[in-house]
């Protein structure tokens, strides 16, 4: 190889590796499809590499090409945590915080929170995210987040976790219906009804699914999803009944009642940050606010009950 290496060829390698054909990595490197197999040309003659075997008119990535791509996407992997490195910095001089929060959260607790921290910080500018629990911790361990509020099956050795809202499952169902004539709904009296649930990998319909199954009752799911609101909603409309965390209720007591469950199904969030945190100052203040503002949630959820 008697040239350097063009930035433009590695790109439009691992474009078509990812995108699968040389017309899909053009689309998405903005260039014409003829400047994409070009590329890819002027990159197999400089390297002397066999990257990519013709099969019936398709390309298929050889042991080499393969090879290749690898140490590629190690160094672009490399590149991103400069970038993310380059971006924590920044926010420590731009007095930014970045937050992430699970889709569960991402209403009017957040909110709350959020606009109680802003009063006493006016001049910090909070970025929000919204995502699963697993996709924000990794995202905390790497810096890209500052704090997170996520479910309690994240158990990471580099992230410092304190519980938040830890509550029974109540059963939710619409003003209605026949069984808020009881104080305490048990699986029996659900048994075979409409029920709302959560997706099949959350920790919620596990502990449900536990729960039916230990008293012999049928769980008749008519409709499962990963979100809270959606869930609420649907229970609201008259779907069906679910068991959820009391803190989902927050702003729909008018639609939805809520019923003590037996046997007691325990579920908490967690609140979340990295041991060394450079913005430790500004995740400590939104820290005690979120302690805060679970406290007062808290209040308002056992005086409604």
């Amino acid at each position: 190889m008697n040239q350097t290496l063009n930035l433009r060829q590695i790109e439009a390698f691992k474009a078509v590796v990812e995108h699968g054909t040389a017309s899909q990595a053009a689309v998405a490197l903005g260039v014409s499809q003829p400047a994409v197999s070009k590329l890819l040309s002027h990159l197999e003659a400089e390297t002397g590499l066999a990257l990519f075997d013709r099969v019936r008119g398709k390309l298929a990535l050889t042991n080499q090409g393969m090879r290749l791509y690898e140490e590629i996407d190690r160094v672009f992997n490399g590149l991103r945590q400069v970038e993310q490195a380059v971006d924590s910095i920044r926010r420590d001089e731009q007095r930014t915080l970045n937050v992430g929060v699970l889709p569960a959260l991402a209403g009017p607790f957040i909110r709350r929170v959020t606009m109680q921290f802003l009063k006493r910080h006016p001049d910090v500018r909070v970025s929000i995210q919204s995502r699963g629990s697993l996709f924000l911790a990794d995202w905390l361990a790497t810096r890209h987040i500052d704090v997170a509020l996520v479910g309690s099956r994240v158990d990471n050795p580099y992230i410092d976790r304190e519980p938040l809202f830890q509550y029974p499952l109540f059963c939710a169902m619409p003003p209605n219906h026949e069984l808020t004539r009881k104080r305490v709904v048990r699986p029996h009296d659900l048994s075979g009804l409409p029920f709302v649930s959560f997706g099949a990998d959350s920790q919620t319909h596990e502990l449900v699914r536990q729960a039916f199954g230990q008293a012999g009752a049928r769980l008749n799911v008519v409709l499962d999803t990963n979100t809270a609101p959606t869930a609420c909603e649907f229970v609201a409309a008259g779907l069906g009944v679910s068991l959820i965390h009391p803190l989902f209720a927050e702003g729909l007591h008018s639609r939805m009642v809520l019923r003590r469950f037996d046997p007691e199904l325990l579920f908490h969030f967690q609140l979340c940050r990295v041991h060394t945190s450079r913005n430790a100052a500004l995740v400590e203040a939104f820290v005690e606010e979120a302690r805060d503002v679970a406290a007062q949630v808290s209040r308002e959820v056992l005086k409604g009950q």
